[in-house]
């Protein structure tokens, strides 16, 4: 049996700022987007290529046994492409605020590629601040 990681909640303050932001600016694509019944949204999006989408929902009672996400508190979530120059100026082309191109040294992380292909990152925030983490991979997924 395979055990899929597909959807993955990200806690927003406003639907429609964050699909927009998702969409427009990082050019995600818009899967899904229903009110079940009055009063709850999902909107679910998938960054080009990814078997995994992210989801934002309002007015969903919270799940038994789980406390909700704060807006802004998920942080880390990792995109991996094969050309990290091209991702970063694609994000910018689109205003989305990115950090330089680092890497992981000695002395923590310092700006540029790292000797190694897996070496090189880049880092944004989404409106509510919900951190993205961009990784280098020396080949797409399919091939290694």
């Amino acid at each position: 049996m395979e055990w899929t990681l597909e959807v993955i909640p990200v806690p927003v303050t406003d639907v429609d700022r964050a699909k927009a932001f998702y969409a427009d600016r990082c050019g995600f694509k818009v899967d899904l987007d229903s009110s079940p019944v009055e009063g709850i949204r999902f909107v679910q999006i998938t960054p080009p290529g990814s078997r995994c989408s992210i989801v934002f929902e309002s007015g969903l009672p919270d799940t038994p046994g789980q406390s909700r996400m704060a807006p802004g508190s998920l942080q880390g979530l990792q995109l991996c492409v094969t050309d990290i120059e091209a991702a970063r100026a694609e994000l910018t082309g689109r205003g989305v605020e990115v950090s330089p191109v680092m890497n992981v040294g000695a002395s923590g992380w310092q700006e540029g590629k790292g000797e190694d292909t897996w070496n090189a990152f880049l880092f944004f925030k989404d409106p509510d601040g919900n951190g993205w983490v961009v990784q280098e991979a020396p080949s797409p997924l399919a091939e290694r």
